[in-house]
């Protein structure tokens, strides 16, 4: 007898609903999210709503107690969204695919299985050579978030975090040119009578253009320099005529940082050519008072007075009497929102990798996936993260055939 929906198997008959459920065991992911080790890291990959999303889909996701708590999410948050509540790293970190905000740590990769899947930020900075090497010794795959593209070539988590950063340097501006945060006292715009805030903006990318869009609204002069004229002239046709923009010309350069009140570090150095670093002698033509703020101390610094900051060196000081404001990471001042947006870029990619029933397969199928694997089976595979722990990166092509 035939019926509609079902597949005939051997003189039986496969009712559609069963096969769902078959297809749902045989690509199950095992994903487990761990609490962050560093206590100002407050970001999760997934909200209980994401969660919930892929245990629908019969993947089954491990939560370590506690994990939630920076976005204000609790466990029963997680569990009621299908997520097993986990007490121990040891319990979490034996899924086979572990989502983690920054990199790995030592402790954590001893926790691993071997051959697991790691996701995770690749930030250099903070990224120990001891942990590379623990990671090529157990064989562990790895993809950095920052690395992944999408169908159109660029770099979906990079830009959501440069749009929340480049808003939130503004705010921060705000609040250090005030008196509550010994400041200036100055407002951060402009009212009529009073010459407007000026602020500068080096990289004219997602960071810079959301920051320079912030800033125009608050009714400040806002000039923004870039070595990109294609960038320059997207911002500018994006937020209107009226913005100045221009090259790297010393003089212009040394005339705007002579009069600004906030200067914005937004260049991106991932997987670049170049690296453009803005001059201490800059710095020191500032007027005392002023404010810089680097949203790119995870990526080496845009400036040489942040640029070769240790890790017990101050995130907020003073030089030239200038306010220097480098915290890593500032989208953890908005940790839920982060969270938010984050969940809607992964939720399609682990329904994508569930239904290709495998990383490797993903990763033969996806290039924009592919594009994010730093790590394969222990091999580096990616001169970006290769070339800065001195060692040799492999081709990815190589291994795809082999393991």
């Amino acid at each position: 007898m035939e019926a509609t929906g079902g597949k005939q198997v051997q003189g039986s008959y496969i009712p559609q609903e069963l096969l769902k459920e078959l297809s749902k065991v045989s690509n199950r992911l095992l994903i487990g999210i761990p609490c962050e080790r560093r206590a100002d890291e407050k970001r999760l990959a997934l909200t209980p709503e994401a969660v919930d999303m892929l245990t629908d889909r019969g993947h089954h996701v491990l939560v370590e107690s506690g994990a939630g708590l920076g976005i204000n999410y609790s466990d029963n948050h997680y569990s009621e969204a299908g997520a097993e509540i986990v007490s121990t790293p040891a319990e979490v970190f034996q899924a086979d695919i572990i989502l983690k905000i920054l990199p790995p740590l030592p402790e954590e990769i001893l926790l691993m299985k071997p051959r697991s899947t790691v996701f995770s930020m690749v930030q250099l900075n903070i990224f120990a050579q001891e942990a590379f090497e623990l990671m090529m010794a157990k064989r562990i795959t790895a993809i950095a978030y920052e690395l992944m593209s999408d169908d159109y070539k660029k770099s979906p988590v990079l830009n959501v975090i440069s749009e929340i950063e480049g808003t939130a340097s503004i705010t921060i501006a705000s609040e250090l040119l005030s008196n509550t945060q010994g400041g200036k006292g100055i407002l951060l715009g402009g009212i009529p009578g009073v010459s407007p805030t000026e602020v500068v903006i080096v990289g004219a990318g997602n960071a810079g253009t959301v920051a320079a869009r912030a800033a125009l609204a608050l009714g400040a002069s806002v000039k923004v320099f870039d070595d990109d004229i294609n960038k320059l002239r997207t911002i500018q046709q994006v937020l209107g005529q009226g913005l100045f923009t221009s090259n790297f010309h010393p003089n212009v350069l040394h005339n705007a940082f002579r009069t600004a009140d906030v200067v914005i570090g937004a260049m991106r150095y991932i997987n670049t050519r170049y690296r453009y670093i803005i001059a201490e002698e800059l710095i020191r033509t500032m007027k005392r008072g002023s404010l810089v703020i680097d949203l790119r101390v995870s990526q080496g610094g845009c400036f040489e007075t942040t640029c070769c900051l240790g890790k017990t060196d101050p995130n907020v000081f003073e030089q030239y009497g200038v306010l220097h404001y480098c915290k890593p990471n500032i989208s953890n001042r908005v940790a839920r929102t982060t969270s938010m947006a984050f969940s809607n870029i992964f939720v399609p990619v682990f329904l994508a990798l569930g239904d290709a029933g495998s990383v490797q397969n993903m990763i033969k199928t996806d290039n924009g996936f592919r594009s994010g694997v730093y790590m394969y089976c222990g091999k580096p595979v990616s001169s970006y993260v290769s070339n800065h722990f001195n060692l040799s990166s492999n081709n990815l092509d190589l291994y795809l055939s082999a393991f």
